[in-house]
């Protein structure tokens, strides 16, 4: 796979007007893209400032497929955004659209701050507008924005109490822009979640499909968690999850509003604070690529 050119960080250099219209009037200079991820949740980055590229489901499907693509838990566009520093679009591996991505908002802010100097941001997504600040030592935090807790918000098909749904185990439903199903189980290692994800994730209560999660509480500040993403599947870690969960448990009086979620990638720190749900941790840049012109060409 070729490199992508010298810039001054992971984002840079922009696209330049070479690649305008690239999913539309094919061209042999192929798509640069960057391959990020946040405790093993992977994404694959596109920046498409200044370019009116477009995604269509069938590119993300198939640079989703981690054989004959590049492999991704989501795919992230970046767009300009007036009044904000950037934009972004995501798209799951089966090519549907998400609203948000917790893990995938840190990565890119990260980048865009190490290739700005800047140490806030404005990132502009369906779920509005988020703020993300540098923490020092190449930790990044977001403000995923406040959780919305009633029926109609996450969504749910009917009206209900959102604490505790009338399933089999009476998980907590939540909306972080996308909708949270949350299970808590005495041990989450024991789950089968390769069946009980799927299963879950296409429950009638939730027209729009849901992400499942399984929770262990370990201490009132550390919860232990396993997802399921909708649209993905089985994933090592999710940002917008693991702000899920941390609300669920806070609401149902198990844990405090400051924990440390332990995923299968690693951990991070969430605080649900008056302003919104921070995220907290590390992130990584693994490769830099260009996509090459017959790759796109078969996408026509």
């Amino acid at each position: 796979m070729a490199a992508a050119r010298r810039g001054q960080g992971p984002l840079a250099p922009r696209f330049d007007q070479d690649y305008v219209g690239a999913m539309r009037d094919r061209t042999d200079t192929g798509l640069p893209f960057q391959k990020m991820h946040g405790l093993g949740n992977d994404f694959v980055v596109i920046d498409g400032r200044g370019t009116g590229l477009s995604v269509t489901p069938a590119l993300a499907r198939r640079l989703g497929d981690r054989h004959r693509g590049v492999g991704f838990d989501q795919l992230a566009l970046i767009e300009d955004a007036p009044g904000a520093d950037l934009a972004l679009r995501f798209w799951n591996a089966d090519g549907s659209e998400s609203s948000t991505c917790g893990n995938a908002t840190r990565c890119i802010a990260r980048a865009e701050m190490d290739r700005t100097g800047k140490a806030r941001l404005a990132i502009r997504t369906e779920r509005g507008l988020l703020a993300a600040k540098d923490e020092g030592d190449g930790i990044t935090s977001v403000n995923m924005g406040p959780p919305r807790l009633l029926w109609h918000e996450i969504p749910l098909a009917q009206e209900m109490d959102t604490l505790e749904l009338p399933i089999e185990g009476a998980p907590t439903a939540t909306s972080m822009g996308n909708p949270h199903c949350t299970f808590f189980v005495p041990d989450a290692e024991v789950v089968d979640l390769l069946a009980f994800g799927p299963a879950h994730e296409h429950h009638p209560l939730f027209p729009q499909r849901t992400n499942v999660q399984v929770v262990q509480v370990l201490a009132p500040d550390r919860l232990r968690m396993r997802v399921w993403e909708r649209g993905t599947g089985l994933t090592l870690a999710s940002g917008s999850s693991s702000c899920a969960v941390t609300v669920a448990a806070a609401r149902r009086g198990l844990t405090g509003r400051d924990v440390t979620v332990v995923l299968d990638g690693g951990e991070l720190r969430v605080r649900w604070a008056e302003d919104g749900v921070w995220m907290t941790g590390r992130t990584a840049h693994v490769f830099s690529g260009v996509l090459t012109p017959a790759f796109l060409e078969a996408l026509a």
